[in-house]
């Protein structure tokens, strides 16, 4: 049974940004009041996943959606992690722990976690996580199966090669990464629409950091179209695309869930005129310095010295983008109150080995101490 994706709506509900209260806690009354509104406004797609808000995610699932609504009334995936694996056996604990933690009684769609070149990818093979995948299909426990992709666009077009029973693959797509040779967007959708393989879409603000620029390049989406927000034109640049089943969103805020549902309720597809501003957009942007975090936090947990490296970006971007010398700063000082100095990075890689961006953290660690730190 192939997916139809005419059935599944555009905007998916990314349960990874979850919205917290003053005790740093997930705010479940606010993530049920958002869910409401999402499906109240005629969309119905979850994604999780097993690490997902420090493992707390799915549980939080199970509390504003599973609980709440008819099981047959929503799409809900989640994603098996290789890199928590220690052996063939943590496949079914895993799996067994998701279904426990959401209560869903299965999954609509069931992911490999970040497959990418090397050890992940490796592991999943390792551990016939593939098969293993057909097996839990055919037990009616997974409904359609597939994978989410950080890697090259050689080693997507050989796995989808190999594996023809995927069917449907999540990337990360967004105009700012559609040439970033990092990320290879553009490259990857093409393998996928050459594979006919139907695709998820992670990242099409790349984590809020299209969501705001500086004010001359915001000017530009505003000169067209006054009324929409900077991360309606991302949303909207990866829902154009043929063969796109849904554009996530990790909606932090009931003010994000509002605009995005703008944004899908009455979609409009880029014109050709909206399409010469984003190449315009990223021509302007490719020219500042910023740091292109994503703030999933990968890198977080497992950093000896506490540093919450996201945040540490957010900060040097934004002195780096709007020249704010004093708001840069206040944030970063109120930060590291109780969190790990840049300066305070001991070069250990940890970071550097899960950042699905690839990004070299160590050496802007030291350009971020540099800049942030008393001299």
């Amino acid at each position: 049974m192939s997916i139809d994706i005419s059935k599944m709506p555009k905007l998916g509900f990314g349960m990874m940004r979850l919205p917290q209260n003053e005790n740093k806690e997930i705010d479940l009354p606010q993530v049920c009041r958002m869910v409401d509104t999402y499906m109240k406004a005629g969309f119905n797609y979850f994604d999780t996943a097993y690490m997902y808000c420090d493992g707390r995610s799915e549980s939080v699932v199970k509390e504003a959606v599973v609980k709440r609504y008819p099981r047959e009334s929503f799409w809900l995936t989640t994603k098996l992690p290789q890199w928590m694996m220690n052996g063939i056996e943590d496949r079914d604990k895993i799996f067994n722990d998701q279904l426990e933690r959401t209560g869903a009684g299965y999954f609509d769609l069931y992911l490999l976690h970040s497959v990418e070149d090397g050890a992940n990818y490796e592991g999943y093979v390792k551990y016939d996580c593939f098969q293993w995948a057909m097996k839990k299909k055919e037990e009616g426990k997974i409904r359609h199966f597939g994978f989410s992709f950080h890697g090259t666009p050689e080693l997507l077009d050989q796995i989808l090669t190999e594996h023809p029973e995927v069917e449907i693959v999540q990337i990360q797509l967004n105009y700012i990464d559609w040439n970033n040779p990092l990320i290879q967007s553009g490259k990857l959708y093409e393998v996928l629409r050459r594979h006919n393989v139907p695709m998820l879409i992670m990242e099409p603000v790349k984590g809020g950091t299209l969501a705001q620029a500086a004010p001359e390049i915001e000017k530009l989406m505003k000169d067209v179209r006054p009324e929409s927000s900077m991360a309606s034109w991302a949303l909207r640049f990866a829902a154009s695309l043929d063969g796109v089943a849904t554009v996530l969103s990790g909606m932090s805020d009931e003010a994000q869930m509002e605009d995005n549902l703008n944004t899908f309720q009455n979609f409009e597809p880029l014109t050709e005129k909206e399409q010469e501003v984003i190449r315009e957009v990223v021509r302007a942007m490719e020219k500042m310095p910023t740091i292109p975090c994503t703030s999933c936090r990968y890198c977080v947990d497992g950093c000896p010295q506490s540093i919450q490296i996201p945040d540490v970006f957010r900060a040097l971007n934004t002195l780096r983008s709007f020249g704010e010398t004093d708001r840069a700063h206040n944030y970063y000082e109120k930060l590291v109150k109780n969190s790990g100095r840049a300066a305070d990075c001991i070069a250990c890689g940890q970071c550097e080995s899960v950042c699905p961006q690839h990004l070299p953290i160590i050496q802007l660690m030291e350009e971020a101490s540099k800049e942030l730190d008393p001299k």
